[in-house]
C-alpha cells in the first residue's frame, strides 16, 4: 500500500470500530491467542491449535477467528485491523506472499533468534525465502504448496522435458485429447505462470525490492512460451479465463493430457473422475530450456505475530508448537497441504499421503522460485504483471519486443508506486 494510504486505512478501520475489537482476556485462566486466519476445509489448524494448547502447560490456549475464503479479502481484513492498531490479532495466517508487505508496513514482530532455530531447523531454503524480509525471518512456514505437471501415462509414455515438447506432444494428440491446462485468468494465478516462466528461463523479475531485473533475452523466451500456448490448438477453449479449478475440471472431463496444478487434483480426480485417475501420473514443473533447471512455483501459508498483540512471547511459543513435525503430518494427512521440512518427506505417513509423488513434491519444493514478495509493492506488482500479460493470446510469438517492453514498464511503475491501485 501507499504511505499515505495507510492514514486512510486507519481512519476507515476506527471508523468501523475495529480497534476495539479486542477482547480482554479472563482474569482467570491462560491468555487467550487469536488466530485470524481462513478457515480450512480439514480443520487441521484446530486439531494442532487443540493440542499446542493442551501441551502448553495453562500458559495459553487458541482460538479462531476466520477471515474470508478469498485472499484478498483475507488480506483486506488484515490490513483494516493492523492499519488500526487492533490487538485483537495475536497469530496471523499469511499468505507467502504478504510478507514483504507487512514487515514493511512494521504490523508483524521479526521472529527471535531462539524461536528462528527452532522453527527453521530442515526447512527447505525456498519456503524460507518467503518468510524473510531484508535478510530477517519475520514470518514461520507451517506449510507449503507447489505445483506438479499432471500427465496420462495412457497418452503420453514419458513426460515432457520442456514446454515445448509438452505442446509440440498436445497438438499432435489433437483437441480431443492433447489439451494443456494451465492458469491463465487475469489473478494470481497467471502472476505464478508468468513467474515460474521467467525464473525457468533464467532471470527474475526482480533483482530487489525495489530493483527489477527482467533480463531480455531471457525473459522474451518465457513470454514467447506463453504466447505459443495461448495461441495453440492444445490450448482449451477457456484459456484466458482458467483457473485452478476450471483446469481440475478439464483434465477430469478426459479430452486433456497434460496440467500444471496443485496436488489436490488428485484426490479430487480420484472422486470424480476415476478412469481419468487410473491414467495420472505426477512429474516435475517443465523447464522453458533444455539445459536450464525448472523452478516449479511455492505457496503455502506462514504464521506471523502481530506488532500490536499483548501475548507476543506467548504467540512465539504457540508458533513453535504448531509447526512441530508432527503437527506439520497432521496438517498434510487431513488437508494433503506439504509439509515446510524437508526431512519430513523420509516418513511413511508422508509417502501414504503422496502416493507416488511425494519425492515430485520434495523436489518441486526445493528448486522452487518464490514470487518476487520481497518487494513492500507486492499487490501492486500483481497487478501489474497481470494487466501487462493479459490476455495472454495478444502475445506475439514472433515479435515479443512490444509483450516484453509493457511487463517491463508495468513492473518499473509498480515498484515506483506509480498508481496502478
Amino acid at each position: 500500500m501507499r504511505r499515505g494510504a495507510v492514514t486512510a486505512v486507519a481512519s476507515m478501520a476506527l471508523a468501523f470500530g475495529v480497534g476495539a475489537c479486542g477482547g480482554e482476556d479472563s482474569a482467570s485462566g491462560p491468555p487467550t491467542l487469536r488466530w485470524f486466519i481462513f478457515n480450512e476445509p480439514s480443520a487441521a489448524p484446530q486439531k494442532i491449535a487443540e493440542r499446542c494448547s493442551q501441551q502448553s502447560g495453562g500458559r495459553y490456549r487458541i482460538e479462531f477467528e476466520y477471515l474470508p475464503a478469498q485472499a484478498d479479502q483475507q488480506r483486506e481484513q488484515l490490513v483494516r485491523r493492523l492499519g488500526a492498531g487492533d490487538t485483537s490479532p495475536d497469530l496471523l495466517g499469511l499468505d507467502v506472499v504478504w510478507t514483504g508487505e507487512f514487515a514493511n508496513a512494521g504490523w508483524i514482530r521479526p521472529v527471535p533468534a531462539a524461536t528462528e532455530k527452532v522453527v527453521s531447523e530442515n526447512v527447505f531454503e525456498s519456503v524460507l525465502q518467503t518468510a524473510r524480509f531484508k535478510q530477517r525471518l519475520y514470518t514461520v512456514p507451517i506449510w507449503s504448496n507447489t505445483q506438479l505437471l499432471w500427465y496420462r501415462k495412457d497418452r503420453v509414455p514419458q513426460p515432457p522435458k520442456t514446454w515445448d515438447e509438452m505442446i509440440d506432444m498436445g497438438e499432435k494428440l489433437g483437441p480431443a485429447k492433447g489439451r494443456i491446462q494451465v492458469q491463465a485468468n487475469r489473478y494470481e494465478g497467471l502472476v505464478v505462470l508468468v513467474n515460474q516462466l521467467i525464473e525457468s528461463a533464467g532471470s527474475s523479475i526482480l533483482a530487489g525490492p525495489k530493483q527489477i531485473k527482467l533480463d531480455k533475452a531471457p525473459t522474451e523466451r518465457a513470454l514467447g512460451i506463453l504466447g505459443r500456448l495461448s495461441r495453440s490448438p492444445a490450448a482449451p477453449p477457456n484459456f484466458t479465463t482458467s483457473t485452478e479449478d476450471t483446469a481440475r475440471l478439464g483434465f477430469e472431463a478426459g479430452d486433456s493430457s497434460f496440467m500444471i496444478n496443485y496436488s489436490y487434483v488428485y484426490p479430487s480426480a480420484k472422486s470424480n473422475a476415476p478412469d481419468v485417475f487410473e491414467q495420472m501420473v505426477a512429474a516435475k514443473y517443465p523447464q522453458v530450456d533444455p539445459d536450464k533447471p525448472s523452478r516449479p512455483p511455492i505457496g503455502g501459508i506462514n504464521i506471523g505475530v502481530s506488532a500490536y498483540s499483548k501475548h507476543p512471547a506467548e504467540a512465539f511459543a504457540a508458533t513453535e508448537c504448531l509447526v512441530k513435525a508432527e503437527n506439520q503430518i497432521e496438517v498434510a494427512d487431513l488437508s494433503g497441504l506439504p509439509p515446510v521440512r524437508e526431512d519430513l518427506y523420509d516418513r511413511p505417513e508422508i509417502a501414504k499421503t503422496y502416493p507416488g509423488y511425494a519425492e515430485e513434491i520434495r523436489a518441486s519444493i526445493k528448486d522452487a522460485a518464490p514470487r518476487p514478495s520481497e518487494s513492500p509493492a507486492y499487490q501492486d506488482l500483481s497487478l501489474a504483471i497481470q494487466r501487462a500479460v493479459h490476455p495472454t493470446t495478444k502475445i506475439d510469438p514472433r515479435n515479443l519486443a512490444p509483450a516484453y517492453e509493457k511487463l517491463r514498464d508495468n513492473v518499473l511503475k509498480a515498484i515506483k508506486r506509480e498508481g496502478l491501485l
